[in-house]
């Protein structure tokens, strides 16, 4: 005879919801390897491999630390709204198999998995900033800390019952800035850190591959649908209903949008549309449609991406004007373009709050309060973290180590070798 527990939790799960949330987890996890080959197609042939590794080992390190102290950190039992933490829910030790998530009817393990993807890939976009320069071992050390002081407790505020940003009305559908502020300006405190490159900004730094880079570009979009229309488990419809189809939507609209205004710019600007311009404004209108997803009909995600690609490629073209060696544009576009898209959410929002394009001043002001918050915590947290470890285990390989490529000097293996090309 079968079990009428059993029975009766098996019921209550939503098969279709539950399959919707897997595949959603199933595809940001493979923005991941994604990330790896976009920013692995932008550097020298001699750091293919390192820069690709800074996006592997935030699989694996993450993935652990998540399992062991970052769920619990971010979405444990709320304490002052400021941090999580439930000891049953280190290790996942009191999350059972048959334990649904609380008023949804998915099991929560999934909601674990799903969330456990954004911890990881947060920290991995951070990389293409420092790319070249920043010692392997330092980088490790730094995105587990990260994680744990900045990223988790950020979470909380945002997203869990109980933080004080979700409780002051701050909208971020899939993590505007939770992810892309928090990786941009932290990405921004590094560079700060570390200075430039040693032949930057006049040596001869050319992409390795940009076959890569445009293949990174393709699966990023695909998982994007995973990291936006799979936020909708945060709503109040079913999971793999009426909002997820619209972040869906407005996903694809924006990224469509800003890719095609980035290379028009781009075509104007400097005579001619090239294929990094095309994958920076793909990513640039995912980013900044992230935190509205779900809050704003379709024509208004046309304009938040259309507009992205404007700030974005302008910051871009600024960093050099500021001495910054942003190597592959993470605060141009993951920091401007989430700190534009969690604005945008509050002027044009019509779903959970009105925009100020529809009279509604205060939502404005709690998304501007999101902002600085999330960038401030972030950039200062960054600061403390790398002074910490530049002040002890160093943040930079020396000059020789640089010269020579971090693929050979720290992983001792090269991506391309020069008989077989």
């Amino acid at each position: 005879m079968s079990d009428p527990l059993l029975t009766a939790l098996a019921i209550k799960v939503d098969s279709g919801d539950t399959a919707w949330m897997l595949t959603s987890s199933a595809r940001v996890l493979l923005m991941v390897p994604g990330l790896a080959l976009f920013y692995g197609g932008m550097v020298r042939r001699k750091n293919v491999l390192t820069t690709m590794m800074h996006s592997f080992i935030a699989m694996a390190l993450i993935g652990v630390q998540w399992i062991l102290i970052g769920y619990a950190l971010a979405f444990g039992a709320d304490h002052f709204g400021l941090i999580g933490w439930d000891w049953g829910y280190v290790g996942l030790q009191s999350i059972s198999h048959l334990k649904l998530l609380d008023g949804k009817d998915i099991p929560e393990l999934v909601f674990v998995m799903f969330q456990g993807k954004f911890a990881i890939i947060t920290p991995a976009l951070i990389s293409g900033a420092i790319a070249e320069r920043m010692k392997f071992s330092s980088y490790v050390v730094f995105i587990l800390l990260w994680s744990t002081l900045i990223y988790d407790p950020l979470a909380h505020w945002v997203w869990a019952p109980g933080g004080w940003l979700l409780d002051r009305g701050v909208l971020d559908f899939a993590g505007g800035t939770v992810v892309h502020i928090s990786a941009g300006v932290s990405a921004l405190a590094l560079i700060l850190l570390l200075g430039k490159r040693r032949d930057y900004p006049h040596g001869a730094i050319l992409p390795n591959n940009l076959v890569l880079t445009l293949t990174g570009a393709g699966l990023l979009w695909f998982g994007w649908f995973g990291f936006n229309a799979g936020s909708a488990v945060a709503g109040d419809m079913p999971v793999a209903g009426d909002l997820a189809g619209l972040a869906f939507t407005n996903t694809q609209t924006a990224a469509a949008a800003a890719a095609l205004v980035w290379i028009l710019i781009e075509w104007f600007h400097r005579g001619k549309p090239t294929s990094v311009g095309m994958a920076s404004g793909i990513v640039a209108g995912l980013v900044a449609v992230t935190p509205a997803a779900g809050y704003i009909v379709p024509l208004w995600a046309m304009a938040i991406g259309a507009s992205a690609s404007l700030f974005c490629y302008s910051a871009v073209q600024l960093k050099g004007k500021a001495g910054l060696d942003d190597s592959l544009d993470c605060f141009g576009v993951h920091g401007v373009g989430g700190a534009w898209g969690a604005l945008a959410t509050g002027l044009f929002c019509t779903i959970g709050a009105t925009g100020l394009v529809y009279g509604g001043v205060a939502q404005f002001g709690k998304q501007a309060l999101g902002v600085a918050v999330g960038a401030a915590f972030a950039f200062f947290g960054t600061l403390v973290i790398g002074l910490v470890l530049k002040a002890t285990i160093g943040l930079r390989v020396d000059d020789r180590q640089e010269a020579d490529g971090l693929d050979l000097s720290v992983h001792g293996e090269q991506g391309y070798h020069l008989d077989a090309l």
